[in-house]
């Protein structure tokens, strides 16, 4: 990573959360298919949760009611039931049945040893942000958080890395995005900032090597 800095440490480093961070897909599979139970639909399963989660849970809903990447077509009295259905499963289990990617907390302890100030900046709602993080005990590593909730825009969009980068007094010339998706890297490229990518995450089942990131990190323990 220091190659990336001209052979210093970042001031920053912002995370995304579900598919850098924490296998969320479990938790999430469980309140889409406990909706769509509760709609008379068909479950979907872990495999097609998988591949529509990275943009939120109103598309993640969208997309479960269509059964489709594209979330067309629903009916908005059916979308506004699923939904406030799916918020109130989730809000029940976050953490339950998720897990931290191998390689995560040591990464975090190494990066604070180190006084590399951190942040999460995701596309879920703030408040399951902060359950989840909670819940895993690891809130306490970042300085800021922000969800997809919390600012007028959210990823792809700059505007979250760029209030992070405020709130933390960084510049982009010292920042680093880490995230799993398309989403991360054009977000990091918008506001300026090197971003380093995972292979392991959700990223609607193409490969993140396609959007270019500046590096690709098996673990997130092998950053340094």
């Amino acid at each position: 990573m220091q190659e990336l800095f001209e052979g210093k440490n970042p001031k920053l480093v912002l995370f995304d959360l579900d598919g850098t961070l924490v296998h969320s897909v479990p938790d999430l599979a469980q309140a889409i298919d406990r909706m769509l139970v509760a709609i008379e639909r068909v479950p979907a399963g872990i495999d097609k949760v998988g591949q529509w989660v990275g943009n939120g849970a109103a598309v993640l809903v969208r997309r479960s009611l269509a059964g489709d990447m594209t979330g067309e077509g629903v009916d908005q009295s059916l979308f506004d039931k699923a939904y406030e259905l799916f918020l109130a499963f989730y809000a029940e289990s976050t953490s339950d049945l998720s897990e931290l990617y191998p390689g995560v907390l040591e990464c975090l302890e190494q990066m604070h040893d180190r006084g590399i100030k951190l942040g999460v900046v995701t596309n879920k709602p703030i408040s399951f942000t902060h359950s989840m993080l909670e819940g895993f005990g690891i809130s306490g590593f970042f300085e800021v958080i922000l969800g997809g909730d919390s600012l007028s825009e959210r990823k792809p969009h700059p505007m979250p890395l760029q209030e992070a980068m405020k709130r933390c007094g960084a510049e982009p010339k010292n920042t680093l995005m880490v995230g799993d998706s398309v989403n991360d890297v054009a977000a990091a490229r918008a506001a300026g900032c090197p971003v380093v990518c995972v292979p392991y995450g959700y990223n609607h089942g193409e490969d993140i090597a396609l959007s270019n990131p500046d590096k690709i990190v098996g673990r997130l323990d092998h950053l340094f």
